[in-house]
């Protein structure tokens, strides 16, 4: 039997219901954001990604799905959302037309890593990005935003919030880091001895517990801003206070990627298990002329879906049932059943058994399939042009006549 790769996972049945749930709501919440709908391609060139998330990662350097083309054309699977979109509003020239574009986007990602709960090789992310807005009043707006989704999905997670400040800054703060760093390069793990020599900022993300303990006394990025970045820093902070968004701040929060400046965050939920983010994001103002358009203000996040589906799950949040089962008791009354539920398919979700069978038959069948109303047709609602009406979450039952069924719904 050939099976799903692993790390790749079939969405169907209740699954399925969550994962729409999850992107009409975040669609929903974006739209009233002003952001609109961009698709971008599951494949690109290799460079895109290279040039972008950067060679020290490791997406790159571990994660990504490389390969060349029958072109003989390196190309990947995407590993992440942002780059893409850049690439996409750089193709289509709104780097050069000005103004602000705001774009949301979900879909596929993939990185071939170790699979475990909430954590898939095929992964699906829902995000946000913003080109061509300075201000940090739009970095506040993106977690305001990215927290009104969190709570309409009914999922608790805590802010952590960072700035990695600009070029001025982080040249700073790298010097002291590495300098620091070095006393300790034998103590650290073969990633982090790596990182030291191509980008010494990825060791604050090391998960490597004797790392960790080197860092505890590691100089912080705060400690390097300049004055602009400070007082952004400050600004944000008082924005998310006063929108009554309750944070913390972590000076070693740097995300995995390369492009960050300036505003970095991440909301960290422990309701599937150890903590973990489900979602995060900040600002890139050098990401669109590294990749070749013109120099671009941007900023934007991107949400895991299958944590965030995990977590849903486990509350039971979504009502179990929807939609209406419709049968006959007798073949005879199956036509006039059959184009009534086609009618009915215009406004509702309808299942339609063709089949004569038992009333209790019948009803575990509307059951099993999660149906929340039951319609059926036997011989006495066929001779009073009734039809019989069971709603099986609250367990009301009765008989409607045909006429007015539309108006009952």
């Amino acid at each position: 039997m050939i099976t799903a790769l692993r790390g790749m996972k079939d969405i169907f049945d209740s699954e399925a219901k969550i994962y729409k749930f999850i992107i009409d709501t975040c669609q929903q919440i974006a739209q009233n954001y002003g952001y609109e709908l961009c698709e971008t391609p599951k494949l690109e060139q290799t460079p895109l990604f290279r040039r972008s998330v950067g060679e020290s990662s490791d997406i790159v350097g571990k994660e990504m799905y490389e390969f060349n083309d029958k072109g003989g054309n390196s190309v990947c699977l995407r590993p992440e959302g942002t780059a893409g979109v850049v690439r996409a509003f750089i193709e289509h020239k709104f780097d050069r037309t000005g103004g602000v574009k705001k774009f949301y986007y979900y879909g596929s990602m993939f990185r071939y890593e170790r699979p475990q709960k909430g954590r898939l090789r095929e992964f699906h992310q829902f995000g946000v990005e913003c080109f061509g807005q300075p201000s940090v009043y739009e970095d506040a707006t993106l977690i305001i935003m990215l927290s009104e989704i969190l709570k309409a999905l009914g999922i608790k997670a805590i802010l952590k919030i960072n700035s990695l400040g600009d070029k001025e800054s982080m040249s700073e703060y790298r010097a002291n880091l590495i300098k620091f760093v070095s006393s300790y390069e034998n103590k650290l793990c073969d990633d982090c001895q790596r990182r030291l020599k191509t980008n010494p900022i990825r060791i604050l993300d090391c998960k490597n517990d004797d790392c960790q303990k080197i860092l505890q006394n590691a100089p912080t990025i705060l400690e390097s801003l300049n004055q602009i970045c400070s007082n952004e820093f400050e600004t944000l902070k008082n924005l998310l206070s006063k929108a009554n968004i309750a944070y913390e701040v972590d000076c070693k929060l740097v995300r995995g990627l390369d492009y960050y400046t300036k505003t970095a965050f991440e909301f960290i939920s422990d309701e599937i298990g150890a903590k973990s983010a489900v979602a995060g994001g900040g600002r890139y103002d050098s990401l669109v002329e590294m990749l070749g358009g013109k120099p671009t203000f941007g900023v934007g996040w991107a949400m895991g879906i299958e944590r965030i589906m995990e977590i849903i799950k486990n509350k039971q949040i979504l009502s179990p049932r929807n939609g209406i089962y419709m049968c006959v008791l007798d073949e005879k009354y199956l036509k006039n059943l059959y184009f009534l539920g086609l009618n009915l398919r215009k406004t509702h979700k309808v299942e339609i058994s063709y089949e004569a069978k038992s009333p209790n038959k019948h009803l575990n069948i509307a059951d099993k399939n999660g149906a929340k109303i039951f319609l059926c047709i036997g011989e006495n609602e066929a001779k009073n042009n009734e039809i019989w009406y069971k709603n099986l979450e609250n367990k009301e039952e009765k008989r409607i006549k045909i006429d007015h069924l539309k108006d009952e719904l």
